[in-house]
């Protein structure tokens, strides 16, 4: 028996110097959004299990090599923060989205940079958060030089040192936030998560998985869907 082709992108391309990848589901619109964002180290690539899954529920979805990673061809600073809004208004622009239920689904550093970017956008109407990294740990490894990017590292420095991402969680208001966690997370403890979870507003939700490491929920099929079912209840308001 032939098996059918896994689902691609239906369109690639470069926005405003961001390499990305459309992803578009086959039922009818208007579709909510997920823009998705990777970790350091990573690429838009590496996250194509959650975006066939978002289609697969009937959400649209767009992936992004952020600065300093992947195909891009800048380096790593505090304007990546603006770039996940100026993805969010090109995904909102596409036929068949509702770009009034346009969220952003992040991992690690890009859970930081997810829970950051909806706390100041407009754009963006909530936020997944996967063991999402806070400005320490960010400090701790560009410092140690642990964080495999291209990046401006004064620039970054200064701008982390300034932030706290735990204020950005408490501009969210009443912007749903989902946080997900790994139990055996060895980089950044679910405790994190914890905290974070104390600071938000409903409609929150704190999902911590028994054991697991750090990449692990990221890439775990049946959480993709247990968080894009809770995520669009809450923008329903259900």
């Amino acid at each position: 028996m032939r098996l059918p082709s896994p689902r691609t992108a239906a369109q690639r391309g470069v926005h405003e110097d961001r390499p990305y990848e459309l992803w578009l589901p086959e039922t009818p619109g208007p579709w909510p959004g997920i823009v998705i964002l990777h970790g350091a180290g990573s690429r838009k690539e590496n996250h194509g299990d959650f975006a066939r899954a978002a289609i697969g529920y009937g959400w649209a979805a767009l992936t992004f090599d952020q600065r300093g990673h992947g195909s891009s061809e800048d380096v790593m600073s505090p304007a990546a923060v603006g770039d996940v809004t100026r993805m969010t208004r090109l995904l909102g622009a596409t036929e068949g989205v509702d770009p009034d239920r346009i969220c952003v689904r992040g991992s690690s550093m890009g859970g930081f940079m997810a829970i950051h970017a909806a706390a100041v956008s407009d754009a963006l109407a909530g936020a997944i958060a996967i063991c999402p990294a806070g400005e320490e740990d960010l400090l701790r490894g560009l410092r140690r030089g642990e964080l495999e990017m291209r990046v401006d590292a004064p620039a970054l420095e200064a701008w982390l040192e300034e932030h706290d991402i735990r204020e950005a969680v408490e501009l969210m208001a009443a912007k749903p936030l989902l946080l997900i966690h790994a139990g055996g997370d060895e980089q950044i403890p679910y405790t994190w998560s914890e905290e974070l979870y104390r600071h938000a507003r409903e409609p929150r939700k704190l999902i911590v998985l028994a054991g697991g490491h750090h990449r692990s929920a990221q890439h775990d099929a049946e959480v993709h869907g247990i968080a894009l079912r809770w995520l669009e209840r809450a923008l329903s308001g259900a």
